[in-house]
Parts: C-alpha cells; sequence; structure tokens
C-alpha cells in the first residue's frame, strides 16, 4: 500500500474556513470560472463569495450548499478534499490504495 504524507506536520491546525476557502478557489479557477459567475450563479454577494474563498468568512452550510451546486461539484467532494487537507497538514497518513485487509475482506464475502 502507498501512502501519501506530508514530510512533517507542521503542528498548527489549518483554520476549517481557510481550507474550505482554498478548496473551493481552486476548483472556481480550474473552471476557468470568475468571482462574478460564480457569486451570480451561488446568489451571493461578489465580495462575500471572495471573503469565503480566502478564509475570511465562515460559510454557513446553505451557502455552502449553493456554491457546490454553483460550480457543478457535490459537497461530499468539497469535504473529502478539505478533510484530507487538515489530515496531511496534522501528518496523518492517507492510503491512496484500499487496505489490503479490506480487500481480503471484500473478496472473501463474494
Amino acid at each position: 500500500m502507498v501512502a501519501k504524507k506530508v514530510p512533517e506536520p507542521t503542528g498548527v491546525v489549518p483554520l476549517l474556513r481557510r481550507e474550505i476557502g482554498e478548496v473551493l478557489r481552486s476548483l472556481r479557477q480550474s473552471q476557468g470560472r470568475t468571482l462574478r459567475e460564480v457569486s451570480a450563479r451561488a446568489r451571493v454577494s461578489l465580495g462575500y463569495l471572495s471573503e469565503v474563498e480566502r478564509g475570511q468568512k465562515e460559510a454557513s452550510s446553505e451557502l455552502l450548499a449553493s456554491i457546490c451546486e454553483a460550480l457543478e461539484v457535490p459537497l461530499w467532494l468539497v469535504m473529502r478534499e478539505v478533510s484530507e487537507r487538515i489530515a496531511l497538514a496534522e501528518g496523518v497518513v492517507i492510503p491512496d490504495t484500499v487496505p489490503d485487509e479490506l480487500v481480503r475482506r471484500t473478496v472473501a464475502t463474494r
């Protein structure tokens, strides 16, 4: 099993709002979309969306769902990416494959 790991944990727990903002910004930019386009679709002011992306404002669950819908990405995908980023910052090893024990267990039950 191969695993990803940050060389040394920083000891600093990343802020959830900052990680969410960075993931949202990365998704938006990878789609080649502007803040204006996404803010209009998500029905949120451009300034507020910018603050969310910069980690300055905490997005409510409703707003986060609206932004995800505007970006056409499922909420679970954003939250998984955020979770992995925080785990890596804390030095947690994240396997990039299914653990052998789970594969054996799954195959044995078939």
